[in-house]
């Protein structure tokens, strides 16, 4: 028995995990790989393994870079169910389909392209028939409801608190009268989020293969998230600008409009309208309404006796649907929010209104998600003076804020309380999903904290699941998945050491969490100025 890992392997996308039994074949995963042009690459070549042969999919939520290869598995022979939880399962049906035309809509523009220089055509990675036609193999189970995937494998899924429906995959694996237990945890949640429950500790496991996102940050801001937004949008509105905020369309875009409409209803932000351009994020905000089951407590209080659809709409709240109504956006100069997916800013509406508003000084670009390498949104908060959109460069004029806090993913502290959550610590811990420095910094705190040497994960990388350990390096990703800071090695290290320290005292001495958080964000304030000047 083993785990080959043919995704978030050394990256932060392209979730793809396949678990080889005696008798069976299957994955935990099967996402589309985004950010660099080489990443993307992988999303066009076969799949590393035979998809005829996969016996069934275990999927953890309905992110893009965790769903967004099934339809490209089934176009490619793959007829299995597909295991998730009924809001993951509802949601995939939204934003599959939707994946399939995106693509479709960006091979025919390039395809205008190559067909004036005579070059050979594209074909899109699948299309959004071939989306829906793969969700007549998904099948629904609830949160700690131990089923049968096949004889000898039993599963169950855990609240992961990351997006609505999202889970951590436990798994029994059968073998000569043993059973191995192993948890996939997906992307594990940030505690105290809007609507979600927080994750759920899972009491025991033999492997744990746990993500990485945030293994090296801290989700310490100098201010509270919502002061930090309302204060974003009063800047914008008096400067007379647009605020564009790229947004995943699932969970994060409802997040922004549930916390936005409640800081309207109490007047501490001035009268706006609030513009969700996405068709995806629109269907998917349905999604929420109707499963109110797996709101927090919170949202289910404030939903009693009114319905869920309460928490999303309001008179200056405006879903956009159709492409005339996106495009009429762009002529509107200030007073406007304006979401919209991809939230990395690499496709779909949001490109337009990046284009539209980045060059203009009155306008403000809020991030409030994890920007990967060689995105659009990563080089807007890199810094860039002048970025490349539909083929044009737009100068970046406008002011670029970011919020982590909001966040679905915990930080290195989130990921530290979960795992300590066991009643016994896993001795085996494998790290995937995460940059070079996040996956190195986590294990090394992983190592201080538990007394767990944690394995990092390699692409192609086979963990023998009877011994133990990885025994074949089988492929490794044909580039560089990170981009290096220009900082001197030495200094690197210092500043990793000071931050780890800083925590360590503060546990030990009972400093107050403000003054830690100033600390820390003063550390990374003076980081990121070395890193402008090196």
């Amino acid at each position: 028995m083993n785990i080959q890992f043919y995704g978030a392997a050394g990256t932060v996308t392209g979730s793809c995990f396949l678990v080889t039994t005696e008798q069976n074949k299957f994955l935990v995963d099967c996402g589309l790989f985004q950010g660099s042009k080489a990443l993307k690459e992988l999303n066009y070549g076969p799949f590393p393994f035979e998809p005829t042969e996969i016996d069934f999919i275990l999927l953890t939520h309905a992110h893009i870079d965790h769903c967004g290869l099934i339809p490209k598995l089934y176009k490619k022979g793959f007829r299995g169910h597909i295991y998730a939880t009924k809001a993951t399962t509802e949601l995939c049906s939204v934003v599959l389909p939707d994946s399939g035309h995106i693509q479709e809509m960006e091979v025919e523009r390039k395809n205008r392209k190559l067909a004036r220089s005579g070059e050979t055509l594209l074909e899109p990675i699948y299309t959004a028939e071939d989306a829906r036609n793969c969700l007549q193999f998904f099948r629904s189970y609830q949160y700690e409801q131990q089923f049968v995937a096949t004889p000898g494998i039993k599963v169950k899924f855990y609240d992961a608190g990351h997006i609505l429906g999202s889970a951590m995959v436990e798994i029994l694996l059968k073998k000569q009268g043993t059973e191995k237990k192993i948890v996939f945890t997906g992307d594990v949640g940030n505690t105290d989020t809007a609507i979600v429950e927080d994750p759920t500790k899972i009491k025991e496991a033999d492997i744990v293969v746990m993500e990485s996102t945030y293994g090296n940050r801290y989700h310490l801001e100098t201010e509270d998230r919502l002061e930090a937004l309302a204060r974003v949008v009063k800047q914008t509105m008096l400067k007379g600008g647009n605020l564009v905020i790229p947004s995943f369309a699932v969970e994060r875009t409802q997040d922004l409009v549930y916390y936005l409409k409640i800081m309207k209803d109490k007047g501490q932000i001035p009268p706006v309208d609030i513009y969700i351009d996405s068709p995806m994020a629109v269907e998917a905000t349905k999604v929420f309404m109707q499963n109110p089951e797996c709101f927090d407590e919170e949202a289910s209080i404030m939903i009693k006796g009114k319905g869920a659809e309460t928490l999303f709409t309001g008179e200056d709240i405006h879903y956009v649907l159709s492409t005339e109504d996106s495009i009429a956006l762009n002529k509107v100069k200030g007073g406007a929010i304006i979401i919209s997916a991809s939230g990395m800013a690499d496709a779909g509406r949001i490109k337009h209104h990046l284009k539209h508003n980045l060059w203009r000084p009155e306008s403000t670009v809020l991030f409030v998600g994890y920007q990967a390498q060689g995105t659009l949104g990563r080089r807007i908060l890199d810094g860039h003076k002048k970025v490349r959109i539909h083929g044009e460069q737009i100068a970046v004029n406008a002011t670029v804020e970011k919020i982590d806090d909001f966040s679905a993913h915990a930080d290195q502290a989130g990921l530290l309380e979960w795992l300590k959550g066991f009643e016994k610590t896993p001795q085996q811990i494998i790290l995937v999903h995460g940059e070079d420095e996040a996956l190195a910094t986590l294990q090394r705190v992983i190592k201080r904290e538990l007394g767990v040497k944690a394995q990092i994960a390699e692409y192609g990388m086979i963990y023998d699941i009877a011994i133990e350990e990885p025994v074949l390096e089988k492929a490794k990703l044909p580039f560089t998945t990170t981009v290096t800071v220009a900082l001197e090695p030495s200094l690197k290290d210092a500043f990793t050491i000071i931050a780890e320290n800083i925590l360590l005292q503060s546990k030990q001495q009972g400093h107050d969490p403000k003054v830690l958080q100033r600390l820390l964000a003063q550390l990374a304030e003076i980081e990121r100025e070395l890193q402008k000047v090196s």
